[in-house]
């Protein structure tokens, strides 16, 4: 899934302006205090974002996921930093939060993946925010939809 030697890009004013936005609608914020409660290990990992690694807490169940412009994952942050394209789809959702005022995106993500699954029986396949991250990047399977399931196709 990785690619050896890709790495995200540098600073740039635009990602400047989401570290900004990200903070000020305490988006960052939640993120590095649901990363110390769930006991993750923080740090700075560039563009503005940090990585929290070894969360301990079950839920969500995921490899990573992001609030704010903080990358939590159960995995340590090697692991992390050897996907670079799951973190480029992770960077994705740092820019969604800053365009969605932070903490507004979660009951938003949250109805988007209720749809999917309604859709498809999954959360991914026809989720606004994962698709716009990039479904291959993060690791997603294929969009599917629960008749094409049903029937083998």
């Amino acid at each position: 899934m990785s690619i050896p030697g890709e790495r995200l890009p540098v600073h740039t004013p635009w990602t400047r302006v989401r570290t900004v936005l990200n903070w000020v609608n305490l988006s960052t914020v939640a993120g590095l205090v649901v990363a110390w409660l769930g006991g993750a290990t923080i740090e700075r990992h560039g563009r503005g974002t940090y990585l929290a690694g070894g969360y301990r807490w079950r839920f969500p169940v995921a490899s990573a996921f992001t609030l704010g412009s903080v990358v939590v994952s159960t995995h340590d942050h090697a692991w992390l930093r050897d996907r670079p394209r799951l973190l480029r789809h992770e960077d994705r959702h740092v820019t969604q939060y800053a365009w969605l005022v932070g903490p507004v995106m979660v009951p938003l993500y949250l109805l988007a993946a209720g749809f999917s699954w309604v859709v498809a029986g999954d959360h991914s396949s026809y989720n606004p925010f994962e698709r716009l991250a990039g479904l291959d990047d993060g690791g997603y399977p294929p969009v599917t939809t629960r008749r094409r399931r049903r029937h083998g196709r």
